[in-house]
Protein backbone atom coordinates (compact mmCIF):
# COMPACT_ATOMS: atom_id res chain seq x y z
CA UNK A 1 0.00 0.00 0.00
CA UNK A 2 1.19 3.41 -0.50
CA UNK A 3 2.75 5.91 1.91
CA UNK A 4 0.21 8.60 2.74
CA UNK A 5 1.61 11.50 4.69
CA UNK A 6 0.73 14.78 6.50
CA UNK A 7 2.18 18.02 7.27
CA UNK A 8 1.53 20.51 9.87
CA UNK A 9 2.81 23.27 10.90
CA UNK A 10 2.55 25.14 14.82
CA UNK A 11 3.65 28.12 16.67
CA UNK A 12 3.19 27.55 20.11
CA UNK A 13 2.90 24.54 22.59
CA UNK A 14 -0.44 25.25 22.52
CA UNK A 15 -0.98 25.04 18.63
CA UNK A 16 1.25 21.39 19.51
CA UNK A 17 -1.53 20.56 21.79
CA UNK A 18 -4.41 20.92 20.03
CA UNK A 19 -3.09 19.25 16.82
CA UNK A 20 -2.60 16.78 19.39
CA UNK A 21 -5.84 16.77 20.62
CA UNK A 22 -7.68 16.55 16.72
CA UNK A 23 -5.85 13.11 17.01
CA UNK A 24 -6.66 11.54 20.18
CA UNK A 25 -10.17 12.02 19.31
CA UNK A 26 -10.13 9.61 16.97
CA UNK A 27 -7.89 6.84 18.34
CA UNK A 28 -9.33 3.86 19.83
CA UNK A 29 -7.57 0.80 21.33
CA UNK A 30 -4.86 -0.69 19.69
CA UNK A 31 -3.57 2.26 17.92
CA UNK A 32 0.21 2.93 18.12
CA UNK A 33 1.53 6.32 17.61
CA UNK A 34 5.46 6.28 16.90
CA UNK A 35 6.73 9.85 17.96
CA UNK A 36 10.21 10.83 16.40
CA UNK A 37 12.45 14.36 16.41
CA UNK A 38 15.00 15.96 18.54
CA UNK A 39 14.91 17.02 22.00
CA UNK A 40 12.58 19.75 22.66
CA UNK A 41 10.57 19.81 19.28
CA UNK A 42 7.15 18.95 20.98
CA UNK A 43 7.00 15.02 21.55
CA UNK A 44 4.99 15.59 25.16
CA UNK A 45 3.06 18.65 24.20
CA UNK A 46 1.49 16.76 21.38
CA UNK A 47 1.05 13.67 23.98
CA UNK A 48 -0.58 15.88 26.22
CA UNK A 49 -2.86 17.23 23.17
CA UNK A 50 -3.54 13.27 22.90
CA UNK A 51 -4.21 12.67 26.49
CA UNK A 52 -6.91 14.95 26.03
CA UNK A 53 -8.75 13.65 23.05
CA UNK A 54 -8.56 10.33 24.96
CA UNK A 55 -10.34 12.14 27.87
CA UNK A 56 -7.81 11.80 30.05
CA UNK A 57 -9.04 13.91 33.10
CA UNK A 58 -8.12 17.68 32.44
CA UNK A 59 -6.85 17.30 36.64
CA UNK A 60 -3.78 14.65 35.31
CA UNK A 61 -0.77 15.92 34.27
CA UNK A 62 1.09 14.32 31.03
CA UNK A 63 4.68 13.67 31.97
CA UNK A 64 7.32 12.00 29.80
CA UNK A 65 7.84 9.02 31.44
CA UNK A 66 11.87 9.38 30.86
CA UNK A 67 12.71 7.08 34.03
CA UNK A 68 9.88 5.39 34.50
CA UNK A 69 9.80 4.14 30.54
CA UNK A 70 5.95 4.24 30.94
CA UNK A 71 2.84 5.82 32.26
CA UNK A 72 -0.15 4.96 32.04
CA UNK A 73 -3.16 7.68 31.90
CA UNK A 74 -7.05 6.34 32.48
CA UNK A 75 -9.84 7.78 29.62
CA UNK A 76 -11.76 7.03 26.94
CA UNK A 77 -9.30 4.30 26.65
CA UNK A 78 -5.81 4.26 28.31
CA UNK A 79 -2.84 6.29 27.43
CA UNK A 80 0.43 4.25 27.39
CA UNK A 81 2.95 7.05 27.07
CA UNK A 82 6.57 5.70 26.71
CA UNK A 83 9.74 7.30 26.36
CA UNK A 84 12.60 5.19 25.26
CA UNK A 85 15.17 7.88 24.93
CA UNK A 86 17.37 6.24 27.74
CA UNK A 87 17.21 2.69 26.16
CA UNK A 88 20.87 1.74 25.09
CA UNK A 89 19.26 -0.51 22.49
CA UNK A 90 16.29 -2.14 20.75
CA UNK A 91 17.50 -5.74 23.20
CA UNK A 92 16.71 -3.50 26.31
CA UNK A 93 13.13 -2.91 24.87
CA UNK A 94 12.51 -6.06 24.34
CA UNK A 95 13.68 -7.77 27.26
CA UNK A 96 11.83 -5.50 29.83
CA UNK A 97 8.67 -6.88 27.97
CA UNK A 98 7.58 -2.91 26.59
CA UNK A 99 6.55 -4.64 23.11
CA UNK A 100 3.74 -6.81 24.74
CA UNK A 101 2.13 -2.86 25.13
CA UNK A 102 1.74 -3.36 21.60
CA UNK A 103 -0.70 -6.06 21.40
CA UNK A 104 -3.07 -4.58 24.72
CA UNK A 105 -5.37 -2.89 25.50
CA UNK A 106 -5.06 1.32 25.17
CA UNK A 107 -3.36 4.12 22.81
CA UNK A 108 0.59 3.41 22.68
CA UNK A 109 2.57 6.87 22.77
CA UNK A 110 6.57 6.28 22.13
CA UNK A 111 8.51 8.83 22.23
CA UNK A 112 11.86 8.70 20.44
CA UNK A 113 10.35 5.83 18.55
CA UNK A 114 12.62 6.76 15.66
CA UNK A 115 15.61 5.00 17.01
CA UNK A 116 14.16 1.15 16.69
CA UNK A 117 11.89 0.92 14.24
CA UNK A 118 12.34 -2.56 13.64
CA UNK A 119 10.47 -2.94 16.99
CA UNK A 120 7.39 -1.33 16.32
CA UNK A 121 4.16 -2.81 15.01
CA UNK A 122 3.51 -2.50 11.45
CA UNK A 123 0.22 -0.53 11.52
CA UNK A 124 1.98 2.43 13.36
CA UNK A 125 1.26 5.94 12.84
CA UNK A 126 4.20 7.79 12.54
CA UNK A 127 5.23 11.68 13.26
CA UNK A 128 8.59 13.49 12.89
CA UNK A 129 9.12 16.40 14.86
CA UNK A 130 11.69 19.36 12.99
CA UNK A 131 12.34 22.53 14.73
CA UNK A 132 11.62 25.26 12.72
CA UNK A 133 12.84 28.26 14.99
CA UNK A 134 12.19 28.83 18.67
CA UNK A 135 8.69 28.59 18.40
CA UNK A 136 7.75 26.82 15.21
CA UNK A 137 7.54 23.09 14.75
CA UNK A 138 6.74 21.01 11.40
CA UNK A 139 4.83 17.72 12.26
CA UNK A 140 5.20 15.42 9.37
CA UNK A 141 2.35 11.96 9.69
CA UNK A 142 3.01 8.76 8.11
CA UNK A 143 1.90 5.25 7.94
CA UNK A 144 1.79 3.09 5.08
CA UNK A 145 -0.73 0.27 6.60
CA UNK A 146 -4.58 0.41 6.33
CA UNK A 147 -4.93 1.22 9.93
CA UNK A 148 -2.72 4.11 9.78
CA UNK A 149 -3.64 4.99 6.88
CA UNK A 150 -7.44 5.08 7.57
CA UNK A 151 -6.30 7.53 10.68
CA UNK A 152 -4.79 9.85 8.54
CA UNK A 153 -7.96 10.02 6.83
CA UNK A 154 -10.24 10.65 9.44
CA UNK A 155 -7.43 13.27 10.98
CA UNK A 156 -7.06 15.31 7.58
CA UNK A 157 -11.01 15.20 7.27
CA UNK A 158 -11.07 17.28 10.26
CA UNK A 159 -9.45 20.30 8.64
CA UNK A 160 -11.51 20.11 5.35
Amino acid sequence: MKRKYLRFQTSSGQETINLGRKLGSLLKDGDVIALGGELGSGKTWFTKGIAVGLEVGEETVVTSPSFSLVNEYSGRCPLLHMDVYRLEGASDFLSAGLEEYFYGNGVVVMEWADRWPSILPEWRLEIKFEIVDDKTRTLTFSGDHPRAIEILKRFESQFS
